[in-house]
């Protein structure tokens, strides 16, 4: 018996033109439930991510006792909370399929809970470790029950006297420090976070929206502390989500990769600690404006406006900007392989235990298509095409979403189409990704493989 697999090709055609409705940020989705979840009353969210990620979040709040459901008059979604601490124990394993970062804040949160909490995820996400959550956790008075290598299937045995700590995060990781941040929302006193490089701040953000007493500032050393009082009672708020920055990347480049495109971005989320890419693309001579809006759940917001497609020079993205665009790596490297010049992108180590092995899987897509590629320890070295690359390969996207997203987008500037071996991924995050690039003038088609 033969499976079929929806097999994505993307063709060059232009220009690419359109306003297209952008999904919301997954990371601020799943924040909101999680902390609506942790308010006595009911939280409305609209403009919540409705992909596999975000619904795998809710699915394992409602087990733990919240009550979630979607409003399709609304188009909204609504949680009633049951307070800080008063989640119950799931009668059944909670699958965060191939979500890290549910994964982990929900370790988190169920760490200052006295029960057993046990997790799994699909293989991928069994791949990736856990520990850097487990550790600090089990500084709180939880434990960790894992196999080797502190991975998925794993059980989380909350405490029922759930410590402060103080803690310095040894990477710079926003899902570690939330975990420890959801953790101390139990905890009497004061939880400290202290983090080398700032990364995205999210959760501190919704935590002070909904009444949570945190505060951030800077140490002598340069260093970034993160101090939340314990036991705070959490406000029921109406939270706007806004667009997901890390998805808007994807027409974004689409569209200043192919001449003649007039695309406008609405409404997207353009927090500092989020934006290395705007950075980025600005060095390398990108032709786009961003027009600030307001605020949206204590996130700035904004249009970005391609003004036109134009010749991209090489960057050099310093190691310091990573944690600001960790995810956009992919794309920002497919806007590399057309520009003209050399790139050089430092302190990737992170990409190594995302989805795949980004690091691995970007390198060996551009090689796959024609483009000259080196890595060199934790960095990325891209040999521009200065124009279309060759194109031509079928891509391994190792169940990875943006990996599958990026390539895609490399085959509408490339002389050949671009394939990817699997597109059904991209679901965890951009739903409806293919419809909304075809809408814009895209030529991504789907065919069977065997």
């Amino acid at each position: 018996m033969r499976s079929l697999i929806s097999k994505p090709i993307a063709d060059a055609k232009a220009p690419l033109k359109g306003s297209p409705s952008l999904p919301g940020d997954k990371s601020i989705s799943h924040r909101a439930l999680i902390i609506g979840a942790s308010t006595v009353g009911k939280t409305v969210v609209h403009g919540l991510l409705e992909g596999d990620d975000v619904l795998h979040t809710a699915e394992a709040l409602r087990a733990l006792g919240a009550e979630i459901s979607r409003n399709d008059e609304e188009v909204s979604w609504h949680v009633n909370g049951v307070g800080v601490g008063g989640l119950g124990e799931a009668s059944r394993v909670l699958d965060m399929g191939n979500s890290g970062t549910a994964a982990r804040l929900l370790m988190g949160v169920v760490a200052s809970h006295p029960f057993v909490t046990f997790f799994t995820g699909d293989a991928s996400l069994c791949r990736r470790p856990m520990g850097r959550v487990g550790e600090p956790l089990e500084r709180m008075g939880a434990r960790v029950a894992a196999r080797t290598g502190v991975r998925m299937p794993l059980a989380v045995i909350g405490t029922t006297e759930p410590l402060p700590i103080t803690y310095r995060v040894p990477v710079p990781s926003a899902q570690v420090k939330s975990a420890i941040l959801l953790a101390g929302l139990n905890a009497p006193g004061t939880t400290t976070v202290i983090e080398q490089q700032a990364t995205r701040d999210h959760t501190e953000r919704m935590l002070r929206a909904f009444g949570a007493n945190i505060e951030v500032g800077e140490r002598d050393d340069g260093s970034r502390a993160i101090q939340l009082t314990g036991q705070p009672e959490l406000r029921p708020q109406v939270v706007k989500v806004p667009a997901d920055i890390s998805s808007a990347a994807f027409p974004l480049v689409a569209a200043l990769l192919v001449p003649g495109s007039d695309v406008v971005l609405k409404g997207v989320g353009v927090n500092t600690l989020r934006a290395g890419l705007l950075a980025s693309l600005s060095e390398m001579g990108a032709a786009f404006r961003v027009d600030p809006l307001r605020e949206e759940a204590g996130e700035p917001t904004a249009d970005i406006v391609v003004v036109n497609a134009n010749k991209l020079k090489a960057v050099h993205v310093p190691a310091a900007r990573a944690p600001s665009m960790i995810d956009e790596y992919p794309i920002l490297a497919v806007a590399a392989a057309v520009a003209h010049g050399v790139s050089r992108f430092d302190g990737l180590g992170e990409l190594r235990v995302k989805e795949s092995d980004r690091l691995a899987a970007i390198a060996a897509g551009l090689v796959a298509n024609g483009v000259k590629v080196e890595i060199q320890g934790e960095s990325l070295i891209v040999h521009g095409c200065a124009g279309p690359v060759p194109g031509g390969g079928s891509v391994a996207t190792h169940m990875d979403h943006r990996i599958a997203m990026a390539f895609l987008v490399l085959g509408l500037a490339a002389k050949a189409p671009i394939a990817v071996d699997d597109g059904r991924m991209i679901d965890t995050s951009f739903p409806g990704f293919v419809d909304l690039m075809n809408g814009l003038g895209a030529a991504i088609s789907q065919i069977e493989a065997s």
